[in-house]
């Protein structure tokens, strides 16, 4: 088995997309299941605050100093099986997501071309249900192996036990109770992809509903994410980020009739409609690269729904900025923003 590598103290902004973030006690790289699980059992055992992270790009973290553990979760792995028309991929949760959608197209399928390119670890995938131009991780995920830090067990949940929803799962709403270790996938073996997402759709020139070749797909999306700044550039301080800030509010069809005509909306299973949050940020009055007074906290100067560091941001800037961008979409359309991405000891 191999243990627990202690870095010794760290801190948040070393170790995460966005840069802020206070110093830590102790930094654990876990690159084994069974030193993922020695590092969380001991933290528990000691009654000591563990707190575990993959790739650090979809977590803002307090400039307060964490007096704990940071385990990070980095086993590697990725294994496929061919099965009748179908590829299964079994991935270790310190893989980084975008191998695994490279090897799923080497291995024949085109299901998770839409998905290229989003930065973090394969382990935080089924935590936020990750999804992009028309597709998400719960399409195609059949089970995550996770650690029951209450259970104290090792357990394998299918699909229908995570709880998936429109970026949010059961694990976003216990954080604290499961660590993943391995996603479980299946695939269509076809190498083109339906492209339901009309500006990808318009990327590769076809129309909505229409098949396209993932290959093509993939550097369609790429292309599109770089210039939003969503791929992690580290001498772009656009990038210096975690991707979109805000989800989508899904609100009632009530609520949605009472919002201009141009505002981007999108019928749901539920009967709700989705409504684009970087249109409301944007028709709000709040500009690409806005900074308030004395903050090095600013709206990325590629794409309204990201907040990047300028360069010396402290999380209460990316706080205050978010808090304010939040009350100027009430304030006009009184549709409230939700946050992506994990809040650690700070809030909106």
């Amino acid at each position: 088995m191999t243990s627990p590598v202690d870095l010794g103290p760290g801190s948040f902004a070393e170790h995460t997309s966005l840069r802020v973030g206070g110093a830590v006690g102790t930094w654990i790289v876990a690159r084994t299941e069974a030193a993922c699980i020695e590092a969380i059992v001991e933290c528990d055992d000691l009654g000591r605050p563990a707190l575990v992270l993959g790739g650090g790009s979809n977590v803002v973290c307090s400039d307060a100093a964490f007096d704990g553990t940071v385990v990070q979760v980095a086993p590697t792995g990725i294994t496929t099986v061919d099965q009748e028309g179908r590829v299964r991929i079994v991935a270790a949760a310190g893989e980084e997501w975008d191998e695994l959608v490279l090897r799923s197209l080497v291995a024949g399928s085109a299901a998770l071309a839409p998905l290229s390119g989003i930065p973090g670890l394969v382990g935080a995938s089924p935590i936020q249900n990750v999804g992009a131009y028309g597709a998400e991780v719960s399409d195609y995920l059949v089970s995550v192996r996770v650690w029951d830090r209450t259970g104290r067990s090792v357990q394998e949940l299918s699909a229908q036990e995570c709880g998936f929803g429109y970026r949010t799962s059961r694990f976003k709403h216990e954080p604290d109770r499961f660590v993943v270790l391995e996603v479980v996938f299946d695939l269509p073996v076809d190498e083109s992809v339906c492209v339901t997402y009309p500006q990808l759709a318009g990327a590769v020139g076809v129309e909505v509903g229409v098949s396209a070749d993932g290959v093509q797909v993939r550097e369609a999306v790429l292309e599109l994410r770089r210039s939003k700044g969503m791929v992690l550039d580290e001498h772009d301080p656009d990038t210096w980020s975690v991707g979109s800030f805000f989800v989508n509010p899904i609100v009632s069809d009530a609520v949605a009739r009472t919002l201009p005509d141009e505002c981007p909306r999108f019928p749901t299973p539920s009967g709700e409609v989705k409504v684009s949050a970087a249109w409301l940020i944007a028709a709000s009055g709040i500009d690409r690269g806005f900074q308030l007074p004395e903050s090095s906290a600013r709206v990325s100067t590629k794409h309204t729904l990201a907040i990047s560091n300028a360069g010396s941001a402290t999380c209460e800037d990316v706080i205050e900025l978010a808090r304010w961008m939040r009350s100027r979409v009430v304030d006009t359309f009184g549709v409230e923003l939700v946050t992506e991405p994990r809040l650690v000891g700070c809030s909106l």
